[in-house]
Formats: C-alpha cells, sequence, structure tokens
C-alpha cells in the first residue's frame, strides 16, 4: 500500500480533497486550524478555500467555509436529520420561556422541535410564519395562534415578503426565536437569504428578547446578509459539544450562553 504523503507536501488538489473530506465529516473547516495541520500559510489555505468556492464545491466564512447550500430540501426531510441535537436544543431553549408570554417563531426544522417542546396549559401566544408549526400548536392545548400571511418560500419552510412584513410590522412580542444560519461574537446575526434576512431582522425588532439557537457548525462564522449586530442577542443556546473559547466569546459581548444538556441514551 502506497504511504500517503506529509501534508507538509501535499499539492494543492490534494489539501483541497482533504479539505472536503473534513467539511463532510465535520459540517465546518477553520482555516487557521487547517493551516497548522496541512503546515501551509494560511494565505495558502485560503487560496484553497477560494478555489473551491469557485466550483461551487464549499461556501466560504469568516475564518473558514461551510459546506455548499444543498438544492432545497423538503422540510419532513430537515426535521429527520439529527433530530436527536435538535431535541437537545429544544429543550434548552423553552426553558427560557416565561407563562404568558407571546413568542415569534422562525421557520426551520430546528425552531418545529422548538414548538414541540414547549409546554402546554401557559398561556402563550405563538406568532409565526411557518404553516407546520401552527398546525404542529394547533392540535395542542392552551395556545392561541396566529399565522402570518405572505407568499410561501417551499424551501424555507414559511412566508416571507412584504405581505409578511406588514402583518409582522403590527406584532409586539415578548421572545422570539430566529432561525440562524450563522452567528459571530463580533459582527452577530447571518442569513443567506436575503428577503428571509429582511424577516429575521424585522422579528428581532419587534421582541423584547432574541433567542438564537445554533448548532457547533454555525458559532463564529458569517454569511452573506448580516441580520442584526451581537448586542441584539440575549440568549445564545448551544450545543453541549461546544467549545469554551466559542462560549466565551459571546458572553463576552453580554450574551447569555446555554449549553444543551446531552440527551438520555
Amino acid at each position: 500500500m502506497a504511504r500517503r504523503a506529509p501534508t507538509a507536501e501535499m499539492l494543492p488538489q490534494e489539501r483541497q480533497q482533504r479539505i472536503l473530506q473534513r467539511l463532510r465529516s465535520h459540517g465546518r473547516v477553520v482555516a487557521a486550524e487547517l493551516a497548522a495541520e496541512f503546515a501551509v500559510t494560511e494565505d495558502s489555505l485560503r487560496r484553497d478555500l477560494r478555489e473551491l468556492a469557485a466550483q461551487g464545491l464549499c461556501r466560504r466564512v469568516y475564518g473558514g467555509a461551510l459546506p455548499a447550500s444543498a438544492p432545497a430540501t423538503p422540510l419532513r426531510q430537515r426535521r429527520a436529520e439529527h433530530a436527536g441535537r435538535k431535541l437537545a436544543l429544544a429543550r434548552k431553549a423553552v426553558a427560557l420561556v416565561c407563562e404568558g408570554q407571546v413568542l415569534l417563531i422562525d421557520a426551520g426544522s430546528t425552531n418545529a422541535a422548538i414548538a414541540a417542546a414547549l409546554p402546554e396549559r401557559m398561556g402563550l401566544t405563538v406568532v409565526t410564519n411557518a404553516p407546520d408549526i401552527a398546525l404542529a400548536l394547533y392540535e395542542r392545548e392552551g395556545f392561541e395562534i396566529l399565522l402570518l400571511g405572505g407568499r410561501i418560500d417551499q424551501r424555507i419552510g414559511g412566508a416571507v415578503g412584504a405581505q409578511t412584513l406588514q402583518e409582522l410590522r403590527r406584532i409586539r412580542a415578548d421572545l422570539c426565536f430566529p432561525g440562524a444560519c450563522a452567528i459571530d461574537a463580533d459582527s452577530g446575526l447571518w442569513g443567506f437569504d436575503s428577503e428571509e434576512s429582511l424577516l429575521k431582522r424585522a422579528m428581532v425588532e419587534a421582541s423584547a428578547e432574541t433567542v438564537v439557537v445554533a448548532t457547533d457548525d454555525k458559532l463564529g462564522a458569517r454569511a452573506t446578509h448580516r441580520i442584526v449586530p451581537v448586542d441584539a442577542v440575549r440568549h445564545l443556546v448551544v450545543e453541549r459539544s461546544a467549545t469554551r473559547a466559542a462560549r466565551s466569546a459571546f458572553t463576552a459581548h453580554g450574551v447569555l450562553v446555554h449549553r444543551a444538556e446531552p440527551m438520555d441514551v
């Protein structure tokens, strides 16, 4: 069997294949970490990422890269992906909800898990742009539900656009759960779709407090459209595996960071 070449002797094409393998297995790569591992400069590593992004094989973000956006996936399928991780995050997130509050819940599979985990008989009002969230709560006791109208984007799983924004601006909520594409301690919350990002910003502006729920791959990353600065986020719910450095970066900005509890085996 041929030996694998030392990382310092790798050709750029070999490094790029290793980067893609890491993206598939970890969901995110950090340029500085890979540069040290491959014994190359960060400039060389960033050039690799630029070339991969130009081929549509990854999506560059601040400090590294994320997997390329996949084609629109049915919401039912997204719900089934990493269901245990989303449930752990949801259980921690709903612990922040108080009796009688008005909640704004954005579309998305993680937010659907949050809605499902909400306790009954707390006099909660839920405002959402997601038909699946409204339907799931409709079948349970003790919720008042307001479904925002507008054009349904099947990729997003909820209503977006001018009509949705107009209806949302008539709302005042206690707590909102905007879907998170990326969140960085220095620059704030980010999204990839301009129309959806406008809606998320309006949700934050309409709420007294904002709760961002983020998997590890979204921490320390940026996307295309900045939604709000980090000081607009009051609570950040992260996975148990989130590093101390990642958590400390947010607490230094006054964000209250909550770690999800491990799931029962």
